[in-house]
């Protein structure tokens, strides 16, 4: 098993750039073409964009209910989920989320397609102005570049050295392009919750690819391909453990928030993979290679 790793990343290192490289160039053109179309790089949902979030108390189901709400609303863009008690598969009530309708005209239109009573006691709404969520938007994304600009300070002091810093900076950013491409592809409507998912990949995408670069760099012992095989055996066990503890989270979660947040950090991570184990430890070995690392 070694040997063909050794194989791969000695005769073949150049060639594994091609696949990452792609797929980030694709993830860039859906996100541009998003921006170009909507104005967006992604969808964003009620909390991000403004819109109102009302929540029924009630163990009926309400079937249709999303679909008769459209009728009413055309111009209304809603998201109909159900509200599980916590721990279990039972309804305890339902979840509505649209833009562009009034709350009081939404509150008139549940009472009349449920056929219910909404009072204080089984109905509660909350609103979020359109100039609040872009504002927040607007923060997250600040967070996000200033993250992206402290880190490569840090890595770059670290490494003293331009390729493999970039490199390291680089494998971040293209674990977040590409894990917002595969979910605006699946019409996936991103939230608060997802942005500091996203901030919490970036952290964990740093995390492996310095891991590798530590070791192959700033280790002396062992040649060049022993001390990539002993970071990325260390490195793809950390994320592998990381996987199978999000995808049960996931599964055995009723909270939207958390199963959001786990299925972009697992998206994420499987990307992180190809990015850190491809690219990075391909551009490691030219560069060790280059200044005779052994």
């Amino acid at each position: 098993m070694r040997e063909r790793f050794k194989g791969l990343y000695y005769k073949h290192y150049k060639k594994l750039f091609f696949l990452p490289l792609i797929l980030v160039l694709v993830a860039l053109s859906i996100l541009a073409f998003n921006f170009q179309t909507t104005g967006d790089i992604i969808q964003k949902d009620v909390s991000l964009r403004g819109g109102t979030t009302a929540t029924i108390t009630n163990a009926e189901p309400f079937p249709g209910l999303e679909s008769q709400l459209r009728d009413e609303f055309p111009e209304g863009d809603f998201f109909v989920r159900d509200l599980k008690e916590f721990g279990s598969d039972v309804q305890v009530g339902v979840v509505v989320e649209v833009s562009n309708v009034d709350p009081d005209d939404l509150r008139e239109a549940l009472e009349e397609v449920t056929g219910l009573e909404l009072t204080s006691e089984n109905y509660s709404v909350e609103f979020v102005g359109s100039s609040l969520g872009e504002s927040f938007y607007r923060q997250m994304a600040i967070a996000i570049i200033l993250a992206f600009i402290f880190m490569a300070f840090v890595v770059f002091i670290t490494f003293r050295s331009f390729i493999p810093s970039f490199m390291v900076v680089f494998a971040a950013f293209a674990d977040m392009v590409c894990t917002l491409a595969f979910l605006s592809l699946f019409g996936f409507q991103i939230s608060t919750a997802g942005i500091a998912a996203i901030l919490l990949l970036i952290g964990y995408s740093i995390d492996t690819d310095i891991l590798l670069t530590t070791k192959v760099l700033k280790r002396k012992d062992g040649s060049i391909f022993e001390r990539l095989f002993d970071g990325s055996k260390t490195g793809l066990t950390m994320t592998i453990t990381t996987v199978v503890a999000l995808t049960v989270g996931y599964f055995v979660s009723t909270s939207l928030v958390l199963k959001q947040m786990f299925m972009i950090i697992v998206i994420g991570l499987l990307i992180d993979v190809i990015m850190t184990y491809a690219m990075n430890a391909g551009l490691l070995v030219w560069y060790a290679k280059k200044k005779r690392l052994h």
